[in-house]
């Protein structure tokens, strides 16, 4: 048997896989779940089968986790692994070194799209999902997308477009893609950068792509050892560069920032002085670095953890930061929005790329509502070994308040317990409804409300 705790942190704990696919109906309902939430939860994650270990926490095959609640009743829940070519033991870089974008471990994301569910995963294509979670296949927009495609694309709450990059090995390092609200990808554009970076998400404003191009870079020396090839590059850089949203622009305007990383961003808006604000978490090299070997990651050029044991000096590894670019005068302007442990950074989608007052956050501690405006923060704890993963907002009604809704997280246990999906009022951040799962629930990366249509 083997010992839990020579186990890389990824395997064990609140991340440990699970080993079967269930299906449980009539799920025990604790509390009061509204009768508005009429739809699916689902959310995705890396799972390895059993007895697999990919060498970091972000390569696992990816797992669906769902949850159906109607008329105040949680109906179902079911997890089912994304059935892509990877699963079936192709590899990403064939033996002639093309790239096969279908071999994807599709285990970061899911949304839905012009009535389609994609299952995301940023190194290729997306994968077609049906409500149910069963696999349908690689998804290219009827041939369309030639790219990899982020697992983090903005849907303008507006104009329904849905905007997305993919990134690449070798030039073009990165591409921008739109596709129209009703699912047909119109428009894709190279974009310059100097190298291939592990860019994870970007922004939206408006009227503006925003783009990040931050110091941690493929290095083709770890290529071939297993988990993830990239590395922090103090020669690299940090900046952030606004490109229009005109059809066909690709000049982008590039504004040096202090070196930093960012894996997720909250949102970002254009203020009244015409200025590009932009809300995310950043790591300082420090904080990625410690992170970054607690996941797997190699941190030096040789694959060592180097900085893993270094000091952060009380820092927070990381934490919500804010960005203001002035188009005007060419200056960019950084400051810290709270100084508490962050990630996986949510706010109500019908802001995105507009104004917003909130941003949730969850941390060790659990889940934290940031006020922008009154610069305060409260959070709702979670007890003991109990998790909260991402807070995922669903608004009460259409015309209702930007804090007006709920918070759905699923909440995995240190101790291999059965999971729970959570259920907060988002203005007082107090339990609604707590849904008893049947089974444990690894610690996961991003989900999506589908309400059902109408």
């Amino acid at each position: 048997m083997t010992d839990e705790t020579t186990l890389p942190l990824y395997l064990r704990g609140r991340f440990a896989p699970v080993p079967d696919e269930h299906t449980a109906a009539d799920l025990t309902v604790r509390g009061s779940l509204p009768p508005e939430l009429d739809g699916r939860y689902l959310r995705n994650g890396p799972n390895p089968l059993p007895g697999e270990d990919k060498g970091h926490w972000f390569t696992g095959p990816g797992m669906l986790h769902g949850i159906r609640l109607s008329d105040g009743r949680a109906e179902w829940y079911r997890n089912r692994w994304v059935r892509t070519r990877e699963l079936e033991g192709h590899p990403l870089i064939r033996e002639d070194l093309t790239v096969d974008l279908a071999a994807t471990p599709a285990n970061t994301h899911v949304i839905r799209h012009a009535g389609i569910v994609l299952a995301l995963c940023e190194v290729g294509l997306p994968y077609w999902v049906t409500p149910s979670l069963k696999t349908v296949g690689p998804y290219d927009f009827f041939g369309r997308l030639t790219t990899a495609m982020t697992a983090h694309p903005k849907e303008d709450p507006v104009t329904g477009e849905l905007h997305l990059f993919g990134t690449g090995f070798a030039p073009p390092y990165l591409t921008y893609h739109r596709v129209t609200a009703e699912g047909d990808l119109l428009d894709s554009r190279p974009i310059d950068v100097p190298g291939p970076t592990m860019m994870h998400d970007f922004a939206i404003t408006e009227h503006h792509i925003v783009w990040l191009d931050l110091p941690v870079v493929l290095d083709p020396q770890l290529a071939g050892r297993g988990g993830m090839p990239y590395r922090w590059d103090d020669g690299y850089g940090a900046r952030l560069g606004v490109m229009s949203r005109t059809p066909g622009s690709t000049d982008v305007r590039w504004y040096d920032v202090d070196p930093c990383y960012v894996f997720h961003v909250g949102n970002a808006h254009e203020d009244g002085h015409g200025r590009i604000v932009l809300d995310a978490v950043r790591y300082d090299r420090d904080g990625f670095r410690r992170g970054w070997s607690d996941i797997g990651g190699p941190v030096s050029p040789g694959g060592g953890p180097a900085g893993a044991g270094e000091p952060l000096h009380g820092r927070a590894p990381s934490a919500l930061h804010r960005w203001t670019l002035d188009p005007a005068t060419g200056h960019v302007t950084e400051s810290p929005l709270d100084d508490r442990a962050a990630e996986f950074p949510t706010h109500d989608e019908r802001r995105t790329g507009r104004s917003h007052r909130y941003l949730y956050t969850v941390g060790d501690d659990g889940i934290t509502k940031h006020d922008l405006a009154r610069h305060t923060a409260r959070t709702h704890e979670t007890p003991g070994s109990r998790h909260a993963g991402e807070a995922v907002f669903v608004p009460a009604a259409d015309g209702a308040g930007e804090d007006e809704g709920w918070l759905l997280s699923l909440v995995s246990d240190d101790h291999g317990a059965a999971g729970e999906l959570l259920v907060l009022d988002a203005r007082e951040l107090a339990v609604q409804a707590v849904v008893e799962l049947p089974h444990p629930v690894p610690a996961g990366f991003h989900g999506s409300w589908l309400p059902e249509p109408s």
